[in-house]
Order: structure tokens, then sequence, then C-alpha cells
């Protein structure tokens, strides 16, 4: 075999075509998609199968009610999540070193924040200062605390319940967790609520240890039974529930389009308040300045 046909270049999906996947497990549609990223229904289709054939597995489930990530495309889309997100890093750290910008901002946020929330509060920041230069880091609360303790991160956004040592924050909003599972699933036809001890003893399909999501869920049941599926993203976790792998527990902002749609339903629990504080923070003694206390000052708006 040649070293051109075992690059990573000829192994690996294009970034196009790792956006187009990214946004069909979040929008539940190729149309969608499509639309989303600007390009039509039968070209979206063709990148997806193309996709399919470079790495020899089916990623998409297609109906007349939308498409479906299958298990092994939930797989791939946390992994391309990982590379849209490094690329997202690449570009604004060149963006930075081609204008000689002088004003940067680097800013790290737990999963859910930076999915659902984040991108407005930087479009909005882009509009007030556009010669900021902003570099985004996401992962779990206790990844955001080391960033920001390291000097790594200027301003960080988490979602657990304490506020991790050495660290300041002001609370920027609220949410709440939810429990979820496809239509299908038995939970989806009870007629009465869940108890918060049957919760706790059901193997969940759950985020990684060290996210504010599990630490919120493990706080509130007093412990939980070991996981149905362990995964790193919001996005993996929701998918696998759409799949029909096992119940999860979202954050509500995460699974609006998905209740709305049906592909998702919600499972009311008594006995347990499963609310949480979002949260920006810094490092102790050194209040946000510059554009890090104009992009504050954004989510508090």
């Amino acid at each position: 075999m040649s070293s051109a046909e075992t690059s990573l270049a000829h192994r690996v999906p294009d970034l196009g075509a790792l956006e187009l996947l990214l946004a069909v497990a979040r929008l539940g549609s190729l149309g969608g998609a499509a639309r989303e990223l600007g390009i039509t229904q039968p070209a979206a289709s063709s990148r997806i199968r193309s996709m399919e054939r470079q790495l020899g597995v089916a990623l998409v489930d297609r109906s007349p009610r939308g498409s479906r990530l299958t298990d092994a495309g939930a797989l791939v889309t946390d992994w391309a999540r990982r590379i849209v997100e490094a690329a997202a890093a690449f570009d604004a750290g060149a963006q930075a070193l081609r204008d000689r910008r002088d004003s940067r901002l680097r800013v790290a946020a737990s999963m859910t924040i930076a999915e659902y929330l984040l991108p407005g509060w930087l479009l909005a920041l882009r509009a007030a200062r556009p010669d900021t230069a902003v570099s985004l880091l996401a992962g779990n609360s206790a990844a955001v605390a080391e960033l920001l303790l390291s000097d790594d991160a200027d301003l960080g956004f988490v979602e657990g319940l304490t506020v991790p040592t050495g660290l300041d924050s002001v609370v920027i909003a609220h949410d709440r967790l939810i429990v979820v599972t496809a239509p299908g699933h038995p939970w989806a036809r009870r007629r009465r609520p869940l108890e918060a001890s049957e919760l706790a003893v059901t193997p969940l399909i759950l985020r990684e240890k060290g996210s504010g999501t599990r630490q919120v869920l493990d706080t509130a049941l007093g412990g939980l039974a070991r996981p149905l599926i362990e995964l790193s993203s919001t996005t993996a976790v929701k998918a696998a529930a759409v799949g029909g792998a096992g119940p999860a527990v979202l954050s509500e902002l995460a699974v609006r389009e998905e209740l709305t749609m049906r592909r998702l339903v919600s499972v009311p629990v008594d006995g347990v308040a499963l609310a949480r504080d979002l949260r920006a923070v810094w490092p102790t003694g050194h209040r946000p300045v510059g554009p890090a206390r104009d992009l504050l000052s954004l989510t508090r708006g």
C-alpha cells in the first residue's frame, strides 16, 4: 500500500462532511442539516454516503420521519465534534496571527454551555468587539477549572453544583435536568412518575465523570448505578437516547427540539430536584477585564 493511501487525509473525512454529520445529529434531519450548511439535500445525502463508504460503517438511518444516527454514527459524531472543535481553535489562532491582533480572549466552557448558549454570546461579542480574537476550549466542568487555574483560559463557564477551589463565580443562567427516553422505551408509557430511588438504581446513558450534569445527578440521587453507556459529549448522549439505547438525563436546553419532534419523551420524576445554576468562573482575585468583562456582561443581558 502506498504512503498516499495510508495518510490521514485519505482515511479521515473532510471537515465539511464532519460538520454535516454533526448537523444531522443535532437537527435529526438530513434536509435541515443541508439547509443549515447551505447545500442541497441530494448533495448532503451524497456526502453522507461517501463518508459511510470511506469509513466502512453506516452512520445515518433515513426514514420518512427524519434521519437518526446509527450506534456507530453516534460514536463517530462524538469523535467528529473533537476534530471540528480543534479546527475551530486552529482557525481562531490562525486568524489572530494573520491579522496581528493584540486583543485576544480565551474562553473555556463545559459542553452544554458551549453547544447551546455560548455561540449566541460570541456572536454578540463579535458585533461589539469585532477586533477581538476568541479561542474556545470545550470540556467538562473539571477541565474548565484546570484551564483557568493553569492560566490557559481567561474566562470559563461551568454547570456543576459547587465552585471549584481557587475560582470566583457569578450565576448567569438557570437550567433543569430532565429524564428522557426514546418513544419506544417502557418509561415513555408510564402513567406514574419515576421514583428517585428507581432512577438511582437504573443504568443510564451518562456523561463522563467530571461533567457538571453527572455531578448534579449523582448528588441529587445520592449515588448512581454503573452507567449503561458513558460518553464525553451531550450530543453523543442525546444521539444514543434517540437511538433507543436507554434512558438518559440531559439539560432541558439540549433536548427542546427532540421533545418537540417526539424523537425523545420526557419522563417525570418524583422526589428529586434537578435544577442547577450555570456559572461564569475566573481565578480568585482576578475579576474579568477587557473582552472577558464584555463577554460576561453579554451573558447576563
